[in-house]
């Protein structure tokens, strides 16, 4: 089994808070993320198929279709982008990194043919990255 990895960026703004809580619950809960003017982070996305590499082209997927489904798929929807209030398939999702993991893997996986999605990987800062497997 061989594992391919692609990665993506995308810049956002998002905010974390929940309509019902007062201001200052928010805060209490999400810290500077419930920002009432948001804020925004340069995501860096990595999505790892697993396969068999075709025995005449010597790949999984030639690199080039991976990188449009990625693109058309989820890039093009989320970069530069308000992730509360632009993006259709965050309606009524809170767009923390752990959510934001699933619903990637869920627009990919439809177009997985003739490979495995194995794992999405985003980095929200530096510091902070979630995983997803499709578990």
């Amino acid at each position: 089994m061989v594992y391919l990895t692609r990665r993506e960026r995308f810049c956002a703004a998002h905010r974390l808070f929940v309509a019902g809580w007062n201001d200052e619950k928010n805060m209490e809960i999400f810290g500077n993320c419930s920002n009432e003017n948001w804020h925004g982070h340069n995501y860096i996305l990595y999505v790892t198929i697993k396969g068999e590499p075709d025995p005449v082209t010597g790949m999984i997927i030639n690199a080039t279709e991976l990188k449009k489904i990625i693109r058309s798929e989820v890039i093009e929807h989320l970069d530069h982008k308000n992730l509360n209030l632009d993006v259709g398939f965050m309606q009524g999702i809170m767009p923390t990194a752990e959510n934001l993991v699933k619903i990637i893997w869920q627009r990919l996986e439809p177009h997985a043919k003739g490979f495995t999605l194995h794992r999405v990987r985003i980095y929200e800062t530096e510091n902070i990255y979630a995983d997803y497997y499709g578990e």
